[in-house]
Parts: structure tokens; sequence; C-alpha cells
């Protein structure tokens, strides 16, 4: 009697998963910083300048501030963009015609302009002040940065609405209209708040983009955290020995602070994994 081999079924494909920064590449990272500061330090030493550690911590309240402004930067941004990205995407699902193309054609195009360009638009096609009642009001560049990183902001918020309400089940409108709901009721009551834990992840890792590209504001004059570490570089009087260190430094603010946000938009993801 002949025996047939058995077929197994599928073994079920394991969920994929970010890996973790573990212990020693904490410690790999830290004997880098202690390679590129030790060779510095022993440059600037032997020039008999100041050391880079004794440097670094003279100038790190300056430093700090600077990073601070990033983040409140990021954190407006984040505010304004948001609120007009909610409504564009709300209107990229509109029921009328003329609002759902306009919708669209903004999201587009501010969702794929470079945001370089976006930022100098900004800067130097806002007015640098408003005159208002004959008083006269400033309107100082970092604001029109914020706005300028706010754009983006919106149209990448708008496709992540856009996308998570269109990723509820059509029942749900169903449900909602055979119980007499209107379509503003709908949505406000019913499918918006199952979109929240769907939009919130991918929010976060916009936030953290909105975050690391603060850092282009230098370019057209904001004093942020890279601006300041040119000012000190130059006011070191250009000490070449002092460049990694410092551009380093910031490096390492904006890791400490991103790389958690980037942590809990795993762990979101994980805990409203949609299963169907």
């Amino acid at each position: 009697m002949k025996i047939l081999p058995v077929l197994l079924p599928p073994a079920s494909p394991q969920p994929w998963r970010a890996p973790r920064l573990r212990l020693r590449h904490g410690v790999l990272i830290a004997l880098g910083l202690l390679c590129v500061v030790g060779a510095a330090d022993a440059q600037g030493t032997a020039a008999g300048r100041p050391s880079v550690i004794a440097t670094l911590w003279r100038w790190t309240p300056l430093l700090l501030e600077g990073f601070v402004f990033n983040i409140a930067i990021s954190l407006l941004a984040m505010a304004m963009g948001t609120v007009a990205g909610v409504l564009l995407g709300l209107g990229q699902v509109s029921q009328a015609r003329p609002v759902r193309g306009a919708a669209w054609f903004l999201t587009q195009f501010f969702r794929n302009a470079p945001w370089l360009v976006l930022l100098f638009f900004a800067m130097f096609l806002l007015p640098f002040e408003f005159t208002i009642g004959g008083v006269t009001i400033p309107f100082p560049g970092w604001i029109k940065a914020t706005i300028g990183f706010a754009l983006p902001v919106m149209a990448n918020t708008s496709e992540i609405v856009r996308g998570a309400i269109q990723s509820i089940p059509h029942g749900q409108w169903e449900a909602a209209e055979s119980l007499a709901f209107g379509r503003r009721q709908t949505m406000w009551m019913i499918i918006l708040p199952q979109c929240v834990k769907r939009m919130l992840p991918p929010w976060m890792n916009l936030y953290s983009l909105v975050t690391m590209a603060t850092v282009l504001a230098s370019v057209v004059g904001v004093t942020e955290m890279l601006t300041l570490v040119s000012e000190v570089h130059a006011a070191e009087g250009g000490r070449p020995e002092l460049l990694a260190p410092l551009y380093g430094y910031a490096l390492v603010c904006f890791f400490l602070y991103c790389y958690p946000i980037g942590r809990l938009t795993v762990l979101l993801e994980r805990r409203f994994q949609v299963r169907i």
C-alpha cells in the first residue's frame, strides 16, 4: 500500500516587527561620539585652545534654547496644519463635486511640492508687517516659517483623513442611515471617532518628519538650533575641530527627541491594527 504525502496547511505569515535599539546599539553610538569628540579634543588641546567638551558645555544653554525653538515651530505647524488638513480631508469626501475637486487639487499641490520651496514662498511672499487702523503689527520670520511648514502638514493630514474615512466599512454608513442619521451626524458621531485610531500613528510619524525638517528654517534666516550652531562655530574662531562635535550635538538632540516618538508610533500601530 502506497502512502501519499500529506500536504500541511501554509504557515501563517509572522507580523513584521520593527527592530529596536538595544543596549549594545547605544554603547556603539556613544563610543562613536566619544571617538569624534576625542579626536577633535586632541586637535584643540594640541593647538593650546579650550577643550571641545568644555566648549560644548559652555554653549549648551544657547544651543538647547534653539532646539526648544525648533520644537515650538514644529508644534505650531502641526496644530495649524492639522486643523486645516482635517477640513481639507473632509472636503475630499464631500458630496459636492466643486468642493471635492478643489480640496483634491489643494491637497495634491501642497503634498507634492518641495518643503523648502514652500518655505521660501512663505518667507518672501508674506509681508513683514501689517497695518490695521493705523497700527503697524510686525510679522516675524519664524511665524512665516511656521506657515511654510504648516502647508505640507495640511496636505498630508488631508490625505490621512481621507484614507481613514474611506477605510471605514460601508456598512457603517448603511447602519447609520437605517437609524435615520443624516450625513453630517454620521460623519461626526460615527465615522470620525472610528478614524482617530487609524489616523494617530501616521499623524505622529508626520510630526517626527516636521520636527526634523524645521532645521530648513536656518536657510531663510530663522534663528533656530542649526543657525546657532553656525554662530557658535563662528564665535569660536571657526575652529575646524568643532564642526563635527557641534553638528553631532544637534544630531543627538533631534535623535533623542524623535526616536521615542517613532517607537510610540510603532506601538500604536500594533495596538490599533485593524484585523479583517
